[in-house]
């Protein structure tokens, strides 16, 4: 384990201490078919509008990766943090025809 995770202890004399962490496991990733997606249209300061997916079940990593692919799909920048993707521009209908091809529940969602 990282020294990082182990908030507050420094030094155990106890040969028999063993760290418990409070972070919960991550879940397993669902398949495309059960993960159901809702893409967003968001207005950040200014005229900036970005492409929001939520609704991703399953592992950062996985979030991540599909983050990736879908940022390489759109030929635009944006990031992954909240448990949500963020892709610069509107594209929600590139991100839904992506997405569905690859077998992924995915609708448009907001006004």
């Amino acid at each position: 384990m990282s020294k990082k995770n182990r908030s507050g202890i420094i030094y155990s004399t106890n040969p028999d201490f063993d760290y418990q962490s409070d972070e919960q496991p991550e879940t397993d990733t669902l398949p495309p078919a059960q993960q159901n997606l809702k893409i967003w249209l968001v207005k950040l300061g200014g005229n900036k509008v970005v492409t929001s997916i939520r609704g991703f079940i399953g592992a950062s990593a996985d979030l991540a990766d599909l983050g990736k692919q879908l940022k390489t799909a759109c030929g635009s920048g944006g990031s992954v943090k909240d448990d949500e993707i963020l892709i610069q521009g509107d594209h929600r209908d590139k991100v839904l025809t992506w997405l569905t091809g690859k077998g992924y529940k995915a609708k448009k969602a907001g006004g």
